[in-house]
């Protein structure tokens, strides 16, 4: 019993992760940067959203990472779906994507 009332309940954490073109250039990575930016004000579900370029530690990372929090998979679907997430995908990510992986999980909130 107690250590059902010490534990958090759960979230759901949403990594993806791209591979950049040969020709992706500063300004395209920047308007990725921008476009990331607007999506908490314009998403009401995402809880927590984070993003950015790899610091080129090791050989073979992914050039950049985006990392959202929500309360529930409802709350990433709805992310998943807004307008303003596709826009950012197919005006600003697609372009210059030249692999991505992603991945969903429970986290303690």
């Amino acid at each position: 019993m107690v250590e059902a009332l010490l534990r958090c309940p759960s979230m759901v954490r949403h990594i993806a992760m791209f591979r950049w073109t040969d020709d992706a250039t500063e300004e395209h990575k920047a308007a990725v940067a921008e476009g990331l930016a607007a999506l908490p004000s314009a998403i009401p579900s995402i809880v927590r959203y984070t993003f950015g370029g790899d610091l080129g530690v090791n050989d073979g990372n992914f050039h950049y990472v985006v990392v959202a929090d929500f309360a529930d998979v409802a709350g990433y679907v709805a992310y998943r779906d807004h307008p303003a997430h596709q826009a950012v995908i197919a005006e600003r990510i697609a372009p210059i994507r030249a692999e991505r992986a992603s991945a969903q999980f429970e986290i303690d909130g």
